[in-house]
């Protein structure tokens, strides 16, 4: 009954049928909801798809009807004075018909073109931000190592890289699913050389999450994370800012929040003005006072400083459906801040032994 109710509230907002003050309430409810918005989302697409399902209906039967009207007219133009009455009585019918032909046409072709967006949209507007490591020259390396030592096998090469961050002091990692994707083993490595193996847990391919921890058996902890995830949404024009891994160094970004949407108006991410490159993907995202807001997820291409990330309230969603799968205990989340009020070197000096990089092998 609750689901309804909410169901229906959603359709009455969609068709603008609340009241302002309904409409205010439901509209800041929609703020602190991530599943309600999700779910308005998802419902608005469905019925964008059910109106355009209609209009070609619609069109359909409109031609059909002027097809009907052509073949009775055939029938009374057996001779060519009959079909120059024909054409002098139906000429702007057969007009209408072949141009209806070639809006029927092109809008086949554009319904193809449309069911084939998801695969463009990774290939031509919205890029992963997936770093391949230099391959030639940890091949090459590999080989001089074998040469100086022929009884050590060579090192494979990590295929792809990206970066993660810890979300608990007891071995739990964040990063972008689509950077440990395929992976046969995977490894962290943070800014002091501190490395671990690492073994995904749990994947959310829908947010583009996955969970990873660390498998070292005398790994002791990551010590006290001095970061707090923040549930509420961000507002628009916050300043915001990044560590990741576009190359073997840590990079520092910096910006501003600037849409509470992401990539054609996903309502699971923020846009961000903070130029990013390959590698930055599943780095953290914070806002001035070093609250965590979000995970980097890719950028749009052709547009610089239009970047994305997944926002913090579906990361902790999926924190909280992490004990129903058996796989992983309750996670024990940081409670205080200690970047707030710190100066912006300060902040990355703390936060950077908790950023990784992520180093995938195939």
């Amino acid at each position: 009954m609750l689901e309804y109710r909410a169901y229906d509230e959603i359709e009455r907002y969609l068709n603008g049928e609340m009241a302002a003050e309904e409409k205010a309430a439901f509209e800041a409810l929609l703020r602190h909801d991530a599943r309600l918005a999700e779910q308005v989302r998802e419902h608005r697409q469905l019925l964008q798809t059910m109106k355009k399902l209609g209009q070609r209906q619609q069109l359909r039967q409109q031609l059909n009807i002027i097809h009907s009207q052509i073949d009775a007219a055939q029938q009374t133009a057996a001779t060519p004075a009959g079909w120059k009455v024909f054409w002098n009585r139906h000429r702007q019918t057969v007009a209408v018909a072949a141009s209806v032909s070639l809006l029927s046409v092109f809008g086949t072709l554009w319904s193809v073109q449309q069911l084939k967006a998801p695969v463009r949209q990774q290939t031509a507007h919205y890029v992963e931000l997936r770093r391949e490591v230099e391959r030639l020259k940890k091949t090459q390396t590999a080989i001089i190592n074998g040469i100086n030592d022929a009884s050590k096998p060579a090192p494979r090469p990590a295929a792809f890289s990206g970066t993660g961050f810890a979300i608990s002091s007891d071995g739990y990692l964040v990063t972008s699913s689509h950077v440990v994707e395929g992976a046969d083993s995977i490894m962290v490595e943070n800014k002091a050389g501190l490395k671990y193996k690492v073994s995904e847990v749990y994947r959310d391919e829908i947010h583009d999450l996955s969970i990873l921890k660390v498998t070292e058996q005398n790994f002791d902890g990551f010590g006290k994370l001095p970061y707090t995830f923040k549930v509420a949404e961000s507002d628009l024009g916050e300043r915001v800012f990044t560590l990741g891994y576009p190359r073997e160094d840590i990079v520092f970004g910096e910006g501003s929040l600037s849409s509470s949407s992401g990539f054609e108006g996903d309502t699971t991410a923020y846009q961000i003005s903070i130029p990013l490159n390959p590698g930055n993907s599943g780095g953290p995202l914070l806002d001035d006072k070093g609250n965590l807001i979000g995970v980097i997820s890719g950028k749009q291409a052709g547009q610089e400083g239009a970047a994305f990330a997944i926002k913090s309230a579906y990361l902790l969603q999926l924190i909280d459906e992490l004990p129903a799968t058996g796989k992983v205990d309750p996670l024990t989340l940081p409670k205080n801040n200690a970047l707030s009020g710190q100066s912006r070197p300060q902040q990355l000096k703390k936060l950077k032994e908790y950023v990784f990089v992520v180093k995938v092998y195939n």
